[in-house]
C-alpha cells in the first residue's frame, strides 16, 4: 500500500482482530492498576511495547500483503467498522503506563504514528516512536534496559512470522517482561508444512528461526518404513501435526524460557472457523508471573 491511503488507514484483519484488542485491553486495564495500587509496584517504570505498531488504528478491509506464509494475504472480513489499535488502546488505558514504545518498519506508518502525539498531548512526551526493524531493535533494547527499575508489556503481533526466537527469548531473559504475542497458526506455520515431507531450505530456515529450533520435523512429521522388496525397506515421511500440535509445540517452547506461560491459549478464526491464529500470554517475572498468568488465563477464556 502507498500514498495517501497507506498512512490513513491501516487495513487489517477482521472479527478476529476485535477479539485480540479487547483481551488486551483487559489485561492492560489490569497490569497497570496493580502497578499503581500496589506500594513497591509504583517505584517501577512500566512500559508499553508494540513491536510491529503499524499506523495505531486499523480498519477491518481487505488488505493484501506480500503472498507467502511469510508475509500473508489477509482475507476479506465481514465488516468496514474502524477499529482502534492495540496502540490507542495502550495510550486510553487507565491507570496509564509511564512510557509507550511504538516500533515500525514501514516509514509511511510510522510517520502516521507520530499522530498519536496530538491525539494525546498529555502524554505526548512519554511515546517513543522508532522506525526500524523490530526483531534487531528489540534485542538492543533489552540489553541497554534497567530491569531492576522497569517492567514492560510487549506486543509481538507481525503479518506472518517475522519474529525471531532469538527475540523472544532476549524479552525472556530479562526477567521483568510480561509478552502477548500473536502465533500465526493457521494463517503462516501450518501453510509451511507440506503434507508429503518436511519443507526445505527457505521455508525450513524460517520455522527453524521462528521456533528457535530445528526439532520442529519430528514434532511434526512422522516416519514410516515401507517394504519395497524382501530384505529391502524406504522411509517415507508425512506430516503427522494438526492445529492442536502445532499450538502446543509453540507453548511449549515458550515455557522452555519464560517464567510461566498461559496453558489456555486463545484460538483467533476467519469466519469459517478455520483457526488463524493463538493468542498467547507469558510472564518472565518469577514474583509477578502467578498472578499475571492467573489474570491472562481468565481473560483468554472463550
Amino acid at each position: 500500500m502507498k500514498g495517501k491511503d497507506a498512512t490513513s488507514r491501516h487495513e487489517f484483519g477482521g472479527g478476529w482482530t476485535e477479539e485480540k484488542l479487547a483481551r488486551i485491553k483487559k489485561y492492560l486495564q489490569a497490569y497497570t492498576t496493580i502497578f499503581s495500587a500496589n506500594p513497591r509496584a509504583r517505584t517501577f517504570q512500566t512500559i508499553y511495547v508494540d513491536a510491529f505498531a503499524g499506523t495505531g488504528q486499523r480498519s477491518a478491509k481487505k488488505e493484501k500483503i506480500k503472498n507467502s506464509p511469510v508475509f500473508p494475504e489477509w482475507e476479506d472480513s465481514q465488516t468496514q467498522a474502524f477499529l482502534k489499535g492495540s496502540s490507542r488502546i495502550a495510550l486510553e488505558t487507565t491507570p496509564s503506563f509511564k512510557k509507550f514504545l511504538f516500533i515500525e518498519r514501514e516509514a509511511d506508518y510510522a510517520a502516521e504514528l507520530e499522530k498519536l502525539r496530538a491525539a494525546f498531548p498529555e502524554k505526548a512526551s512519554s511515546i517513543q516512536i522508532v522506525n526500524k526493524e523490530a526483531n534487531a531493535f528489540l534485542k538492543q533494547w533489552c540489553h541497554e534496559t534497567d530491569w531492576n527499575s522497569t517492567r514492560a508489556v510487549v506486543l509481538l503481533d507481525p503479518y506472518g512470522m517475522q519474529v525471531e526466537w532469538a527475540l523472544i527469548e532476549a524479552l525472556a531473559n530479562t526477567e521483568a517482561i510480561d509478552l502477548w504475542i500473536l502465533f500465526p497458526l493457521g494463517m503462516a506455520v501450518n501453510r509451511l508444512l507440506t503434507t508429503e515431507h518436511p519443507p526445505e531450505d527457505a521455508w525450513a530456515n524460517v520455522l527453524t528461526r521462528f521456533f528457535g529450533t530445528a526439532t520442529w520435523k519430528d514434532a511434526f512429521y512422522r516416519k514410516d518404513a515401507q517394504l519395497r522388496f524382501p530384505g529391502a525397506e524406504l522411509e517415507s515421511v508425512t506430516k503427522d501435526a494438526d492445529y492442536e500440535t502445532i499450538g502446543q509445540f509453540f507453548i511449549n517452547r515458550l515455557r522452555t524460557v519464560f517464567t510461566q506461560v498461559a496453558s489456555n491459549p486463545l484460538t483467533l478464526r476467519n469466519s469459517v472457523n478455520v483457526p488463524l491464529y493463538l493468542l498467547c500470554f507469558a510472564a518472565g517475572n518469577s514474583r509477578g508471573a502467578p498472578i499475571a498468568v492467573k489474570i491472562a488465563q481468565d481473560i483468554l477464556k472463550p
